[in-house]
């Protein structure tokens, strides 16, 4: 019953959390308002959430991750690619390397194997953290696109500098060559396991719904099963598994390109989907915060291990890992950047003003926000050696980490508002051409396919000239949309806002359906039954016209 409890005021806190960051004076992100509300849990209750690592990183970071690589933009992803390679690779191994040394020559206690670990599960950026960042901070799109694909990838590197680093304090020995090849083995197999794993499991899903129909309640479970196997068939042939997760989610894609579902099924599934996201962000942060409170409990008796006496200097370590790691991010996102992305458009480094470009790099810098990779990636650590003695500064590690989350996420929170307020970047290419000749194409193929059918239904059922008017009513429509598609800018110009018009027109004549409804069954005019279908197509036509 106790653990029933703590579950739903978990859900309650990160209900709540929405709320309370929506009607704070100032514009604090939503995951410190969730760890706030997770240490006041803590402190309120006298049961502890005791966290197991496998089981953490099992129930939380597959569908995440899963989903932010389903949605994340790929063409935006592909484009950027190197920049986010070398992000995601090189400066992960950078950070492990700078940071391992800084941490053990700040805190000698700490053994150089420990230090390294440490460095690796502070090494990731978190994509959730990100994304609720961005929420309150208008983010430039291109920026955003990079630090989640950044963020989605460095994970697989991180955690396996981790599992390196924590092999070589068990064992005192550490061997590069295998290392290499380990890493290689971990990230390769994970991504094939969850490119192989999704296209198997859209191929059967696909293969049932046309031979025996496509019920909506198996399409969305299987869509949530998929990443939860790719990470398991993933760790139980020691690869990646949150890369696995990643590639599925990336490999949904097109696989739903090739194998449409049904529509309902599609708005059911993102309804879905969009709840389990906002559940599990939010229990992630409130976990993070309801572990504060033993955490600091335990601060008087980690300091020692440093050889100080007073607590305070934990928080000076903290800020110092946490300057170090933004020194160390600011230096490779302005060698990457100068080198990659600034260089990328002719001209653009050069129309980019120098304080625009410094506000950027700075931007990218305090951008670097730690949260849930760090977090599961710090409890991994064993408890013990191979030896049986307890493993060293273990509690050290996990307060330091603790706190460079928090500390991180205040950090973007005051600063990201400041860099880019008022920042003016390069415009983005207009997609409109590509989007008007698109729906030209689909017009063209609709009009084909209501000639064929208008056809066979005079064929089949007589009356030609009957199908043959209401398909020209329908043809009509169509072939005005392609005229308003097709003459030029001005003309286009003014086909998007009538466009816009008539959408705004269409949602008030929903609205006012609704209402008109909503009074006849209040008045008991129509039952309840009438009153549901109708208000679901209303709904329908109301997301598609919004859509």
């Amino acid at each position: 019953m106790e653990v029933i409890s703590i579950v739903l005021f978990l859900l309650l806190a990160v209900v709540v959390s929405g709320a309370v960051s929506r009607v704070l004076p100032l514009p604090v992100p939503t995951p410190l308002v969730q760890i706030a509300l997770g240490g006041l849990i803590g402190l309120s209750t006298s049961y502890r959430v005791e966290l197991d690592p496998e089981l953490f990183l099992l129930l939380f970071l597959p569908p995440l991750l899963f989903l932010d690589g389903w949605r994340i933009p790929k063409d935006e992803l592909l484009k950027d690619l190197p920049v986010v390679l070398e992000l995601a690779l090189g400066l992960v191994l950078l950070t492990v390397l700078g940071m391992g040394f800084l941490i053990h020559w700040m805190i000698p206690a700490m053994p150089v194997a420990v230090a390294f670990a440490l460095a690796a599960v502070v090494s990731p950026t978190d994509p959730i953290a990100v994304s609720a960042i961005a929420a309150r901070v208008p983010i430039p799109r291109r920026m955003m696109h990079i630090l989640e694909g950044e963020s989605l990838l460095n994970d697989a590197s991180g955690l396996v500098c981790l599992r390196f680093a924590v092999a070589a304090a068990l064992t005192g020995s550490f061997s590069a060559p295998v290392a290499a090849a380990n890493f290689v083995w971990v990230a390769g197999a994970g991504i094939a396991i969850g490119v192989l794993v999704t296209i198997a499991a859209t191929r059967a899903k696909a293969w049932v719904s046309r031979h025996y129909g496509e019920e909506t309640g198996s399409q969305i479970l299987v869509s949530l099963l998929i990443p939860f196997g790719s990470y398991l068939l993933a760790e139980h042939l020691h690869a990646s598994g949150i890369l696995a997760a990643v590639a599925a989610g990336v490999t949904m894609t097109f696989a739903e390109i090739s194998r449409q579902a049904m529509a309902a099924t599609r708005m059911r599934r993102n309804s879905v989907w969009d709840t389990i996201q906002f559940a599990l962000n939010g229990i992630i942060f409130v976990l993070l915060g309801e572990q504060m409170p033993a955490v600091l409990a335990g601060a008087a008796r980690t300091v020692r291990i440093t050889g100080h006496g007073n607590p305070l200097w934990l928080g000076i370590y903290v800020v110092a890992i946490v300057v170090g790691l933004v020194a160390l991010r600011f230096g490779w996102v302005w060698i990457s950047l100068r080198l990659t992305l600034l260089r990328q458009r002719t001209g653009d480094a050069e129309r980019l003003p120098r304080s625009a470009e410094w506000r950027l790099i700075a931007a990218m810098s305090v951008a670097g926000v730690r949260g849930a990779i760090t977090l599961a990636g710090v409890l991994t650590l064993p408890l013990v050696l191979d030896d049986g003695t307890p493993f060293p500064a273990r509690d050290l590690a996990i307060f330091l980490a603790a706190g460079v989350i928090v500390a991180s996420l205040i950090l973007a929170s005051l600063m990201l508002p400041m860099l880019l307020k008022g920042l003016t970047l390069p415009a983005e290419p207009s997609r409109q051409a590509e989007e008007d000749a698109a729906r030209v194409i689909g017009y063209e193929a609709a009009i084909r396919e209501i000639e064929h059918a208008q056809h066979e239904l005079a064929e089949t059922l007589g009356n030609a000239d009957f199908y043959a008017a209401a398909g020209s009513r329908i043809m009509d429509l169509y072939r005005d949309r392609i005229e308003s598609r097709s003459q030029g800018a001005r003309v286009s110009a003014e086909a998007r806002l009538q466009d816009r018009v008539e959408r705004d027109l269409r949602l008030r004549g929903l609205k006012a359906e609704r209402r008109a409804i909503l009074a006849i069954a209040r008045e008991r005019r129509i039952g309840g039954a009438t009153v549901q279908k109708l208000t679901r197509e209303l709904d329908l036509q109301e997301v598609r016209t919004r859509g």
